[in-house]
């Protein structure tokens, strides 16, 4: 049995992903601050087959309770398998543009975070031997573009830690994931009108299943053909680049 801590459970793809987790029967935390939201999960995770599945209420933007919140956790799980971080916020690049305090919440909830709790859950999973460390990144911060770069540049420092993490992993029982979602069908992206290369959570979520059920350690992009979208984004020139 896995035991499975999940920052952000009430995300779309966090949902997707412990579904897939809960038919092989792990055990789950969720961790966020929409209680009722919480709750409705863990009952459907347990009608999946998880073993057991609990909420725990914080407010992940708050980085003060982050470090006791990791070492909470884990003393509650005494082992934990997998930590999957996946809380963030879209905003549009307008608002951060002329809003400062926005700017800085935003950076709060979608880098301070999440770095906090990578190296919170990484030395956990040193000190016990042995983990997977997932982290919700996104093909947006493979390059800067002007309608997003405030969240792309969040999702470009997490995937620069991430991806060092999981090299200096490599020889130990410690495995590092970095996942690249293209653009995904959830409650954040609602209002977007949808495409040919759009995936569903449901998608994504089984592609982190099976990553980590391989024992992978590094980059994944999810569906596999935005790795190859993006190594031209990557290498477009910036005429181009500043229309997308």
């Amino acid at each position: 049995m896995q035991r499975i801590v999940i920052f952000g459970g009430t995300s779309g793809i966090a949902e997707a992903t412990a579904r897939e987790f809960a038919k092989a029967g792990a055990s789950f935390i969720l961790v966020g601050r929409n209680p009722q939201a919480l709750a409705d999960i863990c009952a459907d995770l347990k009608l999946r087959g998880a073993a057991s599945a609990e909420s725990r209420i914080a407010d992940l933007s708050d980085v003060a309770v982050l470090p006791a919140l990791c070492k909470d956790i884990h003393n509650d799980m005494g082992i934990v398998d997998v930590a999957l971080i996946a809380h963030g916020v879209l905003p549009g690049q307008p608002r951060v543009n002329d809003l400062d305090m926005e700017t800085y919440d935003l950076l709060q909830v979608n880098v301070v975070s999440p770095c906090l709790l990578m190296v919170g859950m990484l030395h956990i999973f040193r000190a016990q031997g042995h983990g997977h460390l997932v982290v919700l990144s996104s093909v947006a911060g493979d390059r800067g573009r002007p309608s997003n770069y405030f969240y792309g540049a969040g999702k470009a420092f997490l995937s620069t830690l991430g991806e060092g993490m999981a090299l200096e992993s490599i020889g130990s029982k410690v495995r590092v994931l970095v996942v690249k979602p293209g653009f995904v069908d959830t409650k954040m992206t609602a209002a977007f009108k949808k495409g040919a290369l759009w995936a569903s959570a449901s998608d994504v979520g089984a592609a982190i299943f099976k990553a980590v059920s391989r024992g992978k350690n590094g980059v994944i992009y999810t569906p596999r053909f935005w790795q190859l979208i993006m190594l031209v984004v990557k290498n477009a020139p910036a005429f181009i680049v500043r229309r997308m």
